[in-house]
């Protein structure tokens, strides 16, 4: 795998899951990571696990649906690092399937402050940083966004990563002149925390490839999509599914 000694990479949602492996990844590869996230004491233990494994990160505690924490958090990460060459938006919340008749405001709201609202926070005020570095921007989405029947009556959380795809694509088109490249990964069903109670077995059994995902396979087509390997390649949409939407 690819060198990223010399980069420096902000990843949100860092404290468990995808977001946490990815952070591991980068820093395993040379990266230095800014860790971001809600979960303080959780944040604190990746970053110091990163640290004393050999690598560089530091985490910031932030609410990216807050505009004017995401605008603190970005100040402070470059006080620290100087530079950010990559920005992965993790950050998400995927609420209980439920009709659309038990569906509240607040919840509707919520999913979409976070993640959509949250990613156009970081994106906007990061992107001059990024255009100094000519950057990568890459926006985890979810193969929920790109097909109907994946995830049934998951209403909010479907149109919030529709809505990331169609972000991912309007700016990758807008700012490819700048040097800016922005891709998408869509995962599938992956055995994260964001899952919750749900049964494991039920989603295995729809699976071409007989497995559930895991978090290093996300992050690996993360880290595939941040390096020079991937140099003319933006816009896209990489579903990291096991077959799943086929």
């Amino acid at each position: 795998m690819e060198s990223f000694a010399g980069k420096n990479v902000l990843i949100t949602g860092a404290t468990s899951g995808i977001g946490e492996k990815t952070a591991k990844l980068f820093a395993k590869n040379g990266a230095k990571v800014i860790l971001v996230g809600r979960n303080y004491k959780k944040g604190i233990e990746i970053e110091e696990e990163i640290n004393n494994a050999g690598g560089v990160s530091f985490f910031i505690q932030c609410d990216i649906s807050d505009e004017n924490r995401v605008k603190d958090m970005i100040f402070a990460a470059v006080k620290k690092y100087k530079k950010i060459d990559i920005l992965f938006n993790n950050a998400g919340i995927m609420p209980e399937s439920a009709e659309i008749e038990n569906v509240s405001l607040k919840e509707w709201q919520k999913t979409f402050d976070i993640n959509l609202s949250g990613l156009f926070l970081v994106t906007k005020y990061l992107k001059p940083y990024l255009l100094r570095e000519k950057g990568v921007i890459i926006n985890n989405a979810s193969i929920a966004g790109l097909h109907s029947y994946v995830t049934g009556r998951s209403y909010a959380y479907s149109a919030s990563k529709a809505a990331v795809i169609q972000f991912s694509r309007q700016i990758a088109k807008n700012y490819a002149p700048d040097g800016i490249r922005v891709n998408c990964v869509a995962p599938g069903i992956i055995d994260t925390p964001i899952l919750g109670n749900r049964d494991r077995n039920l989603y295995a059994i729809r699976v071409p490839l007989g497995r559930l995902g895991t978090d290093e396979d996300v992050a690996k087509a993360v880290l595939f999509l941040a390096s020079d390997d991937s140099f003319y390649i933006t816009g896209a949409v990489l579903p990291i599914d096991g077959g799943v939407s086929l």
